[in-house]
Protein backbone atom coordinates (compact mmCIF):
# COMPACT_ATOMS: atom_id res chain seq x y z
CA UNK A 1 0.00 0.00 0.00
CA UNK A 2 1.42 3.36 -0.97
CA UNK A 3 0.94 6.47 1.07
CA UNK A 4 -2.29 8.45 0.84
CA UNK A 5 -0.03 11.48 1.20
CA UNK A 6 1.72 12.90 -1.86
CA UNK A 7 5.20 11.45 -2.47
CA UNK A 8 8.05 13.31 -0.85
CA UNK A 9 10.36 14.86 -3.42
CA UNK A 10 13.43 13.34 -1.74
CA UNK A 11 12.27 9.71 -1.89
CA UNK A 12 9.35 9.35 -4.29
CA UNK A 13 6.50 6.93 -3.58
CA UNK A 14 6.58 5.40 -0.13
CA UNK A 15 5.30 1.92 0.72
CA UNK A 16 3.98 1.70 4.26
CA UNK A 17 3.13 -1.99 4.17
CA UNK A 18 6.67 -3.32 3.76
CA UNK A 19 8.15 -4.99 6.83
CA UNK A 20 10.75 -3.14 8.84
CA UNK A 21 14.37 -4.01 8.01
CA UNK A 22 14.66 -4.77 11.74
CA UNK A 23 12.11 -7.60 11.48
CA UNK A 24 13.74 -11.07 11.47
CA UNK A 25 12.50 -13.87 9.26
CA UNK A 26 10.67 -16.38 11.49
CA UNK A 27 12.45 -19.46 10.07
CA UNK A 28 15.94 -18.05 9.51
CA UNK A 29 16.27 -15.16 11.97
CA UNK A 30 17.75 -12.93 9.28
CA UNK A 31 16.90 -9.25 9.51
CA UNK A 32 15.67 -7.67 6.26
CA UNK A 33 14.75 -11.01 4.66
CA UNK A 34 10.99 -10.50 5.21
CA UNK A 35 11.33 -7.06 3.61
CA UNK A 36 13.20 -8.42 0.58
CA UNK A 37 10.54 -11.13 0.16
CA UNK A 38 7.76 -8.53 0.38
CA UNK A 39 9.50 -6.32 -2.19
CA UNK A 40 9.94 -9.35 -4.46
CA UNK A 41 6.20 -10.05 -4.25
CA UNK A 42 5.39 -6.44 -5.13
CA UNK A 43 7.93 -6.54 -7.98
CA UNK A 44 6.41 -9.73 -9.38
CA UNK A 45 2.93 -8.17 -9.18
CA UNK A 46 4.15 -5.00 -10.94
CA UNK A 47 3.48 -2.97 -7.76
CA UNK A 48 7.01 -1.93 -6.75
CA UNK A 49 7.31 1.80 -7.46
CA UNK A 50 10.37 3.27 -9.21
CA UNK A 51 11.54 4.77 -5.90
CA UNK A 52 11.99 1.19 -4.63
CA UNK A 53 13.00 -0.40 -7.97
CA UNK A 54 16.25 1.55 -8.07
CA UNK A 55 17.60 -0.34 -5.03
CA UNK A 56 15.72 -3.60 -5.51
CA UNK A 57 18.26 -6.47 -5.46
CA UNK A 58 20.92 -3.88 -4.61
CA UNK A 59 21.43 -2.13 -1.28
CA UNK A 60 20.32 -4.28 1.65
CA UNK A 61 18.76 -6.85 -0.71
CA UNK A 62 22.05 -7.32 -2.51
CA UNK A 63 24.14 -7.24 0.66
CA UNK A 64 21.90 -9.89 2.21
CA UNK A 65 22.23 -12.16 -0.83
CA UNK A 66 25.98 -11.57 -0.93
CA UNK A 67 26.22 -12.53 2.75
CA UNK A 68 24.20 -15.71 2.19
CA UNK A 69 25.98 -16.49 -1.07
CA UNK A 70 22.92 -16.60 -3.34
CA UNK A 71 21.85 -14.69 -6.41
CA UNK A 72 18.99 -12.27 -5.65
CA UNK A 73 17.21 -13.61 -8.75
CA UNK A 74 17.17 -17.08 -7.18
CA UNK A 75 15.34 -15.69 -4.14
CA UNK A 76 12.88 -13.89 -6.43
CA UNK A 77 12.31 -17.14 -8.34
CA UNK A 78 11.65 -18.98 -5.06
CA UNK A 79 9.09 -16.31 -4.12
CA UNK A 80 7.46 -16.58 -7.56
CA UNK A 81 7.25 -20.38 -7.51
CA UNK A 82 5.97 -20.73 -3.92
CA UNK A 83 2.26 -21.03 -3.19
CA UNK A 84 2.60 -20.64 0.59
CA UNK A 85 4.97 -19.37 3.27
CA UNK A 86 5.82 -22.97 4.16
CA UNK A 87 6.72 -23.77 0.57
CA UNK A 88 8.83 -20.61 0.33
CA UNK A 89 10.69 -21.51 3.53
CA UNK A 90 11.37 -24.99 2.14
CA UNK A 91 12.66 -23.55 -1.14
CA UNK A 92 14.87 -21.06 0.70
CA UNK A 93 16.26 -23.83 2.93
CA UNK A 94 17.32 -25.61 -0.24
CA UNK A 95 18.81 -22.43 -1.65
CA UNK A 96 20.64 -21.12 1.42
CA UNK A 97 23.84 -22.73 2.73
CA UNK A 98 23.72 -24.56 6.06
CA UNK A 99 25.64 -21.82 7.89
CA UNK A 100 24.16 -18.40 7.14
CA UNK A 101 25.83 -16.73 10.16
CA UNK A 102 22.72 -14.93 11.32
CA UNK A 103 24.46 -12.94 14.07
CA UNK A 104 27.05 -11.54 11.68
CA UNK A 105 24.41 -10.44 9.15
CA UNK A 106 22.06 -8.98 11.76
CA UNK A 107 24.90 -6.97 13.30
CA UNK A 108 25.77 -5.66 9.83
CA UNK A 109 22.18 -4.53 9.20
CA UNK A 110 21.90 -2.56 12.42
CA UNK A 111 25.35 -1.01 12.00
CA UNK A 112 25.22 -0.13 8.28
CA UNK A 113 26.12 3.53 8.16
CA UNK A 114 28.20 3.59 11.33
CA UNK A 115 31.69 3.21 9.87
CA UNK A 116 33.52 6.40 8.94
CA UNK A 117 32.71 5.98 5.23
CA UNK A 118 29.18 4.86 6.10
CA UNK A 119 28.59 7.93 8.26
CA UNK A 120 29.58 10.16 5.34
CA UNK A 121 27.09 8.40 3.06
CA UNK A 122 24.43 8.43 5.78
CA UNK A 123 24.93 12.16 6.39
CA UNK A 124 24.73 12.88 2.66
CA UNK A 125 21.49 10.90 2.40
CA UNK A 126 20.02 12.65 5.44
CA UNK A 127 20.85 16.02 3.85
CA UNK A 128 19.05 14.96 0.63
CA UNK A 129 16.06 14.02 2.75
CA UNK A 130 16.23 17.41 4.54
CA UNK A 131 16.81 15.71 7.90
CA UNK A 132 20.53 16.36 8.32
CA UNK A 133 19.86 17.56 11.87
CA UNK A 134 18.50 14.16 13.01
CA UNK A 135 21.22 12.72 15.26
CA UNK A 136 18.91 9.86 16.34
CA UNK A 137 18.96 8.31 12.85
CA UNK A 138 22.24 6.41 13.03
CA UNK A 139 21.97 3.72 10.37
CA UNK A 140 20.49 3.18 6.93
CA UNK A 141 17.87 0.91 8.50
CA UNK A 142 16.89 3.90 10.67
CA UNK A 143 16.47 6.00 7.51
CA UNK A 144 14.14 3.36 6.06
CA UNK A 145 12.17 3.38 9.31
CA UNK A 146 11.96 7.17 9.19
CA UNK A 147 11.02 7.27 5.50
CA UNK A 148 8.22 4.75 6.01
CA UNK A 149 7.09 6.61 9.17
CA UNK A 150 7.83 3.96 11.76
CA UNK A 151 10.10 6.58 13.39
CA UNK A 152 8.82 10.13 13.72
Amino acid sequence: MTSPKPPRPDTGAILYDLPSPYLPHPAFGLLHLPRFIAKARKHLAGELPPSYQRNFTKGFDGFLCLHIGVDPQAVIAAVKESKSEEELTTRLRGLFPANIDVAKWNRKVVQMGMSEMGREALDATKKKMAIGHREDLRSFADLIEYDEERIE
